[in-house]
């Protein structure tokens, strides 16, 4: 027996499995993921998205290095409702959190749901929240480390300073011992509580400023103004607003990728930008319209595609399941998401091209059950309560841009008859490239009875697939 030989062989097998640690190299680690929540930010205010006016470099570099998403929705177009499906993987009616948490509203996610930092924590994840949270119970949605306890739209928190809140996480960016996942949630740009008759809200915008942000201030003359809305000055000089909150929030944005590239962290790190539902204005939040429901999303991923656009469809309800993805996870079959982690990593699949929505209430007095499938041509809604006269949300009703617009008599709010914003039908069927403002209803028209009962099924099955309670309303109601 060749002793030495076999001692030649021992001592480089010995070499082979301990190479990585003589050559220095590294086991790879998984990733850190930020997430980035706005309030109330609707896509056509981005520059990214097209908007030449709205100051948003920072967003609009991050999507320069990112991946673009033209094509991705809310699962419901209010505040709590949707955070709670973005942090379950569930929808509204499967976690619970059927409308607002604040106050009098107490709504509050099922104890069983199994929310996404209580999945990441497992997996070894060191989990952090800053800014609104608005979602409860905190024991379901239960973060390692809460830097800030701000309630919902409290004009004093820290929700509204975005450079301090970027601030206010570098520790817990520097620290190494463990991947971590920080859910970075801005008030910005919601309306704020000031609502004086005859005046625009300020969302947010104050004289004093916030630390460490340049004001931007907007001509309520030269905004931009969606076709969802009228073009009334009432609306222009709230746009105004809403533009300079934007801008705010876009700079702490600015703050939080100057942390991370600081403390060498971006080459380890993916960052995802969304908006909860859409702008704070009527025809948007809390309606299942695409202003209320189609929304930004940024995905940057370290090594990742530059500049890149995707056409296919996602949802809030696959936010969960894709961060999972990323940390590694494997069998997560209880979310009603899916991961589109393909469609960041390479180019536009099959598969992708239809999306649902499903919302309760907003506020507690605002029952009014809609649920939603949404192709790449035609949307259906189905307003389950439609005796009902659609509900106004509070803020919404007191805007200057609606108070305003009664003020004028007008017959039309934006290109949509009042009678028809106020009563709805049964089913609402658009046909989104003839109609991209969703005006004229086509679920009476006998052209399109086979694409109502085509949806009108999927929608069905849907519903089926995800215990939703609301489906027996087809057989009694």
């Amino acid at each position: 027996m060749n002793w030495r030989r076999i001692a030649r062989a021992i001592g480089l097998a010995i070499m082979v499995t301990c190479l990585p640690a003589l050559t220095g190299a590294a086991t790879p680690q998984k990733p850190n993921i930020v997430l980035i929540v706005s309030d109330d930010h609707g896509r056509e205010a981005l520059g990214a998205y097209g908007n030449r006016q709205v100051r948003t470099p920072n967003l609009d570099r991050l999507a320069a290095d990112g991946v673009r998403f033209d094509n991705a929705f809310a699962t419901a177009s209010s505040c709590s409702p949707s955070r709670a499906t973005i942090l379950s993987g569930l929808h509204v009616h499967a976690n619970g959190m059927y409308g607002l948490q604040h106050g009098e509203n107490n709504f509050q996610a099922f104890p069983s749901v199994r929310s996404l930092p209580v999945r990441l924590a497992a997996l070894g994840y060191r989990t952090g929240r800053i800014g609104k949270y608005h979602i409860a119970p905190e024991k379901v949605f239960a973060f390692q480390t809460v830097l800030s306890k701000g309630a919902a739209n409290d004009e004093g928190s820290i929700g509204r300073s975005p450079v301090a809140m970027a601030d206010a996480t570098a520790d817990f960016i520097k620290d190494r011992s463990a991947p971590f996942f920080l859910y970075f949630a801005t008030d910005d740009p919601h309306r704020d509580g000031g609502m004086a008759a005859g005046q625009p809200n300020h969302f947010g915008n104050r004289p004093q400023g916030y630390p460490g942000v340049t004001p931007i201030t907007f001509d309520p003359a030269t905004v931009a103004v969606p076709s969802f809305l009228p073009d009334t000055p009432g609306v222009r000089q709230e746009l105004a607003e809403y533009y300079q909150s934007i801008a705010r929030l876009d700079q702490g944005v600015g703050r939080l990728l100057d942390l991370l590239r600081q403390n060498g962290r971006m080459e380890d790190t993916v960052v995802i930008y969304l908006s909860d539902n859409g702008a704070a204005f009527p025809g948007a939040k809390t309606n299942l319209y695409d202003p209320g429901i189609r929304l930004p999303l940024i995905v940057r991923e370290p090594g990742g595609l530059k500049g890149a656009v995707r056409q296919g469809m996602v949802s809030w309800v696959d936010i969960a399941p894709t961060i999972l993805d990323y940390a590694g996870a494997k069998d997560e079959t209880d979310m009603q998401g899916r991961s589109f982690r393909p469609l960041v990593d390479g180019p536009d699949a099959g598969g992708w091209n239809e999306v649902f929505a499903s919302q309760v209430f907003h506020e507690v007095q605002m029952y009014y059950p809609m649920r939603m499938i949404r192709t790449d041509r035609y949307k259906l809604i189905w307003n389950i309560a439609h005796p009902l006269p659609f509900p106004f949300a509070l803020d919404l009703y007191k805007s200057l841009s609606w108070q305003s617009f009664l003020a004028g008599n007008q017959q039309s709010f934006g290109p949509r008859p009042v009678a028809d914003f106020m009563q709805r039908p049964a089913f609402e069927l658009y046909d989104l490239k003839a109609d991209p403002d969703e005006i004229h209803n086509l679920a009476a028209d006998p052209a399109h009875a086979d694409t109502l009962r085509d949806l009108t099924e999927r929608l069905k099955t849907f519903q089926e697939r995800t215990n939703d309670r609301w489906l027996r309303k087809w057989e009694y109601e």
